[in-house]
């Protein structure tokens, strides 16, 4: 039979064909150089050598297109965002603590150097005492000394608290994932999940080691540098300050460019990324269908554009950063000119001592240079906002359905199912399975046939609980599923999915995972039992053998073998088996057949169908068609009813699945 669908009916539809594709092969597909925009083709033609583009030949993925959906990568600053993140910091509370003292005195700590020099030049310097210089100079010493193990310290304790509060962060995501139900994943995106693991956490973590604590230095050291000009020559600071909003309006500019241009490089360099992997993935199609001079072209246009990008942030540095350091210029010609004046003069409301005017000097450094650091903080600020956003937006996601509060271990079962009166909707209003009704006796084969589509895969999940039915009831030895935890029935079901998913590890490790406590000898025995330990036996290091990335080492045979192995390691008293055996040759069947009678009469099983050899010795034969059961019976009783059944029959005839 067909294969089931085990997605939800209403997803939606494919992305066009590439209409490149459909050209001859001698002639290269357009391309462009912008987005969306016609350009040079991959075999270097012009644009206008280049036949236009047809609404078709623009959706096709050998053409780049911007990504409609992209999540917005800043947010306003949220008092209560920035509470919940900090409740990260209560388990290391005694680094935060720390980390907030020595903020408080690096802040300090640069303005009184500055302090000191001024004082060095103003008192020993002018007096031309030996001793004091010496004595000014230990304790500028030890100022400094202070200074460095300060900044170790605050920097040491801040990276640590910025890991820490990124690990329980992932930590607590992860447990959230493995919470949720079916239903969540069918509509979420995976590089979103991915997303926000890692870039999303990842700026939160800058805020926390960086944002946080650096801005609060910053503003510190801006206050005093302040004060302590306010407080020398309150006139002198008065003029400063008209370089501030200068300062600012630029710093605004620059930071708003290079912003928007960082992010179109970012944008550019993940299609590259994505692209690169996609395009090795799937190596085997490009070059079967002699694809690689137009995937080469498109590769080329996005190398192009991202150079393009990474060019225009340079660029807007280049313009930006010059005027932003043009700010120390003005202020020290302004500074030398006005200061000096009036220390040589030695009197009027400019009249300032030698020692204060140097003193002004690294002052004005240490109150403009923050300027340009909490803009940038800022910006960074606005990043975490928005990861922070979308981390706990997921980290708060309702279910839409978990196990009832009185809900209760299941205890040892014989095996016993029952549907009754069971319907079941993916999307309201659109029914998927419709009035199932069935027992199980314990033991007993079932088998689940028709067309894709029918609702095979979707009736074994509702008895797997990876989804609740509309209406209708589950039973489980009299239990019903909604009065009982979904983990203490998983621990008494086995499933081997079509897809025979295999984590990175060895084949050892792969098949222990249903039970990491077994032991090499019982894993040994399972294989034996299904008649294929010689068979792993064979590959290039036994069992140690590594499965490598998405099981590219190992045949479909072989991961579905490995794939019973690990369902039946759990000794499972219900065992599901979706379209278990559809990529299985006939010679490796046939030895798991005779393995799976002996397996299969002490255990209920619910076989979603694909050959014959597994139908014929099923108990019952569920015969679905858009959603309902339209016939049940034997093999046998349903081939002389001469009904849906025996016309699929003859349809696996004449495709050759019989065996």
């Amino acid at each position: 039979m067909s294969q089931p669908s085990s997605q939800p009916p209403n997803r939606p539809a494919p992305n066009p064909p590439d209409a490149a594709a459909r050209l001859p092969r001698s002639e290269p597909a357009p391309s462009g150089n912008r987005l969306g925009e016609p350009g040079p083709g991959p075999l270097g033609a012009s644009a206008d050598q280049s036949p236009a583009l047809l609404p078709a030949e623009r959706e096709a993925i050998t053409f780049y297109r911007p990504i409609e959906d992209r999540e917005a990568d800043r947010a306003p600053l949220s008092t209560h965002l920035i509470r919940r993140i900090f409740t990260y910091t209560r388990a290391r509370r005694r680094w935060r603590n720390w980390l907030f003292i020595l903020t408080f005195l690096r802040g300090f700590q640069l303005p009184a150097l500055a302090w000191m020099i001024g004082q060095t030049i103003n008192g020993p310097i002018a007096g031309q005492n030996l001793a004091g210089i010496y004595r000014y100079a230990a304790l500028y010493l030890a100022l400094a000394i202070a200074m460095v193990v300060t900044l170790h310290f605050r920097q040491r304790l801040a990276l640590q608290l910025g890991e820490a509060v990124a690990h329980d962060m992932r930590s607590d995501l992860f447990r959230k994932l493995n919470s949720l139900p079916m239903s969540f994943f069918n509509r979420t995106k995976f590089g979103r999940i991915i997303s926000r693991m890692t870039s999303d956490i990842d700026n939160v973590r800058v805020a926390v080691q960086d944002v946080a604590f650096v801005v609060a230095i910053q503003a510190i050291q801006m206050s005093v540098a302040a004060l302590l000009m306010l407080w020398y020559n309150w006139k002198l600071f008065s003029i400063m300050l008209l370089f501030v909003p200068i300062i600012w309006l630029i710093n605004e500019n620059y930071r708003r460019e290079v912003a928007q241009r960082l992010r179109k490089m970012q944008e550019t360099w993940n299609r590259l990324t994505s692209t690169l992997a996609e395009s090795v993935s799937g190596i085997r199609v490009t070059q079967a269908f002699v694809r690689q001079e137009i995937n080469a072209g498109f590769f080329r246009k996005l190398v192009n554009l991202h150079g393009e990008n990474n060019v225009g942030v340079a660029h807007a540095s280049a313009v930006f950063i010059p005027l932003l350091q043009m700010k120390s210029q003005l202020f020290l010609g302004a500074m030398a000119l006005l200061g000096g004046y009036g220390a040589l003069r030695g009197q009027g409301w400019l009249h300032m001592e030698v020692g204060d005017l140097v003193m002004f000097f690294f002052l004005a450094n240490f109150f403009f240079d923050p300027v340009q650091v909490i803009g940038n903080q800022y910006n960074q600020a606005l990043s975490s906002m928005a990861g922070a956003e979308r981390y706990f937006r997921l980290l708060d996601a309702q279910p839409e359905w978990t196990d009832a509060p009185n809900a209760r271990p299941l205890p040892p079962i014989r095996g016993q199912v029952e549907f009754q009166e069971v319907c079941f909707e993916y999307d309201s209003g659109r029914p998927v399975l419709s009035e199932i009704s069935f027992v199980v006796e314990p033991g007993q084969t079932v088998a689940l046939v028709g067309h894709t589509g029918s609702g095979k895969t979707t009736v074994v999940s509702l008895l797997q609980k990876f989804y609740l039915p509309t209406r209708g009831r589950i039973l489980v030895d009299g239990q019903d599923l909604l009065q009982i935890t979904s983990d203490s029935l998983h621990a008494q079901m086995g499933s081997v999915q079509q897809n025979n998913f295999l984590f990175a590890g060895s084949v050892l490790e792969n098949i222990r995972f249903a039970r990491p406590t077994a032991t090499e000898a019982e894993v040994r025995a399972t294989l034996q039992t299904l008649d294929s330990l010689e068979l792993l036996q064979g590959l290039p290091r036994g069992l140690e053998t590594q499965v490598g990335e998405k099981s590219a080492s190992l045949s479909l045979g072989q991961r579905q073998l490995i794939c019973f192995a690990r369902a039946l390691l759990a000794d499972p008293r219900i065992l599901v088996l979706d379209e278990a055996t559809s990529a299985i040759d006939t010679v490796t069947e046939a030895r798991l057949q005779r393995a799976l009678e002996a397996l299969l009469r002490a255990r209920t099983s619910f076989v979603v169908a694909h050959r014959l050899s597994t139908i014929r010795k099923a108990g019952l034969v569920l015969v679905l068609e858009t959603g309902r059961i339209v016939e049940r019976g034997t093999h046998a009783t349903l081939l002389a009813a001469n009904g849906v059944y025996a016309r699929l029959h003859q349809e696996f005839v004449r495709g050759g699945l019989s065996v």
